[in-house]
């Protein structure tokens, strides 16, 4: 047994590997249809068929969906029972492809089955193709208070090439209808485009901070396996180009003021993305819907948990006779905990307090000791008493980085 300080300072007589509290909880609720993939994406998302840019007239299963998404809570409240959620995040896929009604149905379940914060963020991602006005205010009216729009790029050749579905116009009246009801907006963009030039990326930049949205996300163009781009890769900048543009958007951003607080998340003061703050900080997340993925804590376990895949095959498994929507369940080992922690922790600009590693995995710091002081001799980490954060140097050559912290490296 060990004597345990937790994040506040508070000490308690705990067995190794045992959590003191459950960490903060959210939600992640994936609807998984867009109307084309697009050929980067990586992610769970499956195209429709009979539909449009707007959405409409599509062959989504809605109601179908939502039923499904509701048995799926039900069979899941044992293991958050008693549990406030402090945001929910709805993603996909292109969500905004499902009506206001469909979303407004969604919330309402949730809240009547689980303890939702009056103060809980909630996000829902958009496609600037599926854009209409009546819909952003429908889904403002079902309780979202942050919307997150795909925009990518304001170029319209560069659109065509990510085989996005909307153009450049569709794009900045996205962003100007979104502004208008929400105060909480996040713009997507991307760089290191196919045949980008570091004047083209500065302009989609510029654009965006017309707009003066309260959070950016800045995304690193990746070549993801089993995708289009990676079979037939296009032509991209090369490795001194594209990190010419990355110091061109931190520093353009950080001279707007906005605080550069995640690697690829950027936010005006006071208004970051509490949901994504969650994973980075190794908290707790409920993961509903085809595909989804979870992280659950109780006093002597940490789980991570997946969601059967494809759309049809989660809805048959929670048709009327209620199945398994789960597809996996695994136990975290005590070097999952180390590397997993580490993994979204050090994605923090500013790092994180030594105690936070102790309250969410259950262990000393100590175990990580190794590993920790080979980053530090190696200039990709700054340890003070109470901090822990990775360097400039570290934050441009993360993987190299979150590499040194893999089981048995």
């Amino acid at each position: 047994m060990n004597n345990f300080t937790d994040y506040k300072g508070e000490s308690r007589l705990l067995m190794p590997g045992q959590l003191q509290a459950p960490p903060p909880l959210a939600l992640y609720v994936h609807l998984p249809w867009c109307v084309r993939k697009c050929p980067y994406c990586d992610f769970n998302s499956h195209a429709v068929r009979g539909g449009n840019a707007g959405g409409a007239d599509t062959d989504i299963p809605e109601q179908r969906y939502l039923r499904a998404l509701t048995r799926d809570l039900e069979q899941s409240l044992p293991q958050v029972w008693g549990r406030e959620v402090s945001s929910i995040f709805i993603g996909g896929g292109t969500p905004s492809l499902f009506s206001g009604a469909g979303i407004d149905q969604l919330l309402v379940t949730i809240r009547t089955l689980l303890r939702v914060s009056p103060l809980a963020e909630i996000t829902l991602e958009a496609n600037p193709g599926t854009f209409e006005a009546a819909r952003f205010k429908a889904y403002r009216d079902a309780g979202v208070n942050r919307l997150s729009l795909g925009i990518q790029s304001f170029n319209p050749q560069h659109l065509r090439a990510l085989g996005r579905i909307h153009d450049a116009d569709e794009a900045r009246a996205a962003v100007a209808a979104a502004l208008e009801l929400f105060e909480e907006v996040n713009l997507d963009l991307m760089y290191a485009l196919p045949e980008q030039t570091l004047s083209e990326a500065r302009q989609d930049l510029t654009t965006a901070l017309g707009f003066a949205p309260a959070h950016l996300s800045a995304y690193h163009l990746t070549l993801e396996p089993n995708t289009p781009f990676a079979a037939r890769p296009p032509n991209l900048p090369d490795d001194d180009a594209a990190a010419d543009m990355q110091l061109m958007v931190e520093e353009t951003l950080a001279a707007a003021g906005y605080e550069h607080y995640e690697t690829s998340a950027f936010a005006q003061p006071g208004r970051r993305c509490r949901h994504n703050l969650n994973y980075w900080t190794f908290g707790d997340y409920l993961g509903l819907g085809a595909g989804a993925h979870g992280k659950l804590s109780s006093h002597d376990r940490i789980e991570r948990q997946a969601r059967t895949k494809h759309p049809q095959a989660y809805m048959d498994a929670l048709s009327e006779t209620p199945g398994p929507g789960l597809m996996e369940t695994r136990k975290l080992t005590r070097e999952d905990r180390i590397f997993e922690f580490m993994m979204n922790a050090l994605r923090l600009t500013e790092g994180f307090d030594p105690r936070l590693f102790e309250a969410r995995t259950g262990l000393p710091l100590l175990l990580a000791e190794p590993a920790l002081r080979a980053a530090q001799q190696r200039g990709l980490l700054l340890r003070t008493a109470d901090n822990i954060r990775p360097s400039r140097q570290g934050r441009h050559f993360l993987n190299e980085l979150l590499q040194m912290f893999l089981p048995g490296d």
